[in-house]
């Protein structure tokens, strides 16, 4: 006796039923809840329903999901990615292109070259600090949507010190 859901379901194929999640997790290292959410965005993209996304596509795909590659770095990995030279970028190629920007980790001197680059450019009096009400700004931009309580709770933490302002090193 399948209870409702269970008829509900069974009712609608399972959109992942054709994934081989080894395969990908193998070659990509990535989990199944990651390989699934790929799944998701690659049939949001996949709008023609080909089971494939044109190289054409590959740059918006990248931009949608706030990866900016040049020119140059877009056909170096569409070399890497499209093996077969299809100019078809299928599923697992598709994970494979997303586990390359989900792994690789800039190392720290990068990521501190960028803060501080960021940071200047909302310490505009050149004052060696920003206010918290510009931090929150920035916050709210980066990681909405948030709750005024999620924003305050990151604010209490970041102010380390209280002054209300954020040095660099903090």
């Amino acid at each position: 006796n399948l209870t409702q859901q269970e008829q509900v379901m069974a009712g609608k194929a399972d959109p992942y039923a054709d994934i081989e999640f080894d395969e990908i997790n193998e070659v990509t290292g990535l989990e199944i809840d990651e390989v699934k959410c790929l799944k998701n965005c690659f049939d949001l993209f996949d709008s023609k329903k080909q089971q494939f996304l044109s190289a054409d596509d590959l740059d918006e795909i990248l931009r949608a999901m706030g990866f900016r590659p040049s020119p140059e770095e877009l056909l170096d990995i569409l070399k890497e990615i499209d093996e077969d030279g299809s100019g078809e970028i299928e599923f697992g190629e598709f994970c494979q292109l997303c586990a390359k920007f989900l792994v690789e980790d800039p190392d720290i001197e990068t990521m501190k070259r960028e803060l501080k680059d960021a940071f200047r450019l909302y310490d505009k009096a050149g004052e060696g600090f920003i206010t918290m009400d510009t931090l929150r700004e920035l916050i709210s931009e980066l990681l909405a949507p948030l709750s005024a309580e999620e924003l305050d709770g990151i604010i209490e933490e970041l102010d380390e010190d209280g002054s209300g302002t954020m040095d660099f090193d903090e």
